[in-house]
Order: structure tokens, then sequence, then C-alpha cells
């Protein structure tokens, strides 16, 4: 059974950072390409970044492009999304998913920026 448990969201400060992690299970995840995706309120899922399955790969969305820093971890089944300058339209739950339309994701954590 396919899972996936996002952590490490939480309030942050405009200009901040946080560390987003996402530990797999149920499936090859070393096998996978992986996506972060998120959605504000009131708003449909944005696909955000995307690594190869042996991070040999990265693509961004123009809005995290030189902000977010996607990487992952094979060892631990970990998928990673390094976040800086965050700013307040950044606010959203964010997901990792097995697909860019964020299918197989998991329940997410939500992130807010706010001063």
């Amino acid at each position: 059974q396919v899972q996936l448990v996002e952590s490490g969201g939480g309030l942050v400060q405009p200009g901040g950072s946080l560390r987003l992690s996402c530990t797999a299970s149920g499936f090859p995840f070393h096998t996978y390409w992986m996506h972060w995706v998120r959605q504000a309120p009131g708003k449909e899922l944005e696909w955000l970044s995307t690594i190869a399955y042996n991070g040999a790969a990265t693509s961004y969305a123009d809005s995290v492009k030189g902000r977010f820093t996607i990487s992952r971890d094979n060892a631990k089944n970990t998928l990673y999304l390094q976040m800086n300058d965050l700013k307040s339209e950044d606010t959203a739950v964010y997901y990792c998913a097995q697909t860019q339309e964020g299918l197989g994701r998991g329940r997410g954590t939500q992130v807010t920026v706010s001063s």
C-alpha cells in the first residue's frame, strides 16, 4: 500500500525558510520520479517541482524557481523540499506525490507565511 507522509510545515515569517520532508513506503521509491505540489485556499492544485528517480534531474515551476530546491535520499526513502525566501503567496498545503498531477499524494503539511 502506497503511503506518503509529509512533515516540516509550520508558520514562518516572510523571507524565512522551511525544509519539508516526505517519507515514502509501499512502493519502490528509488525507481520513481517524485513531485511536490501545493494547494492554496480556494485555488487548484499547483505543481512545484520534480526530481528524477536518481536525483540526476530536477525541474521547477516559475513561481518557485531559484527559491525552492528539491532533493531525495533513496537510502531513507525520503523526498525533501528546501524552501527559502518564503512569500505570503507560498501559504498552502504542500504534498509530495507520485505524479505531477498530484496522484498518490499524502495528507500534506501546512505552510503559512505571515508576519
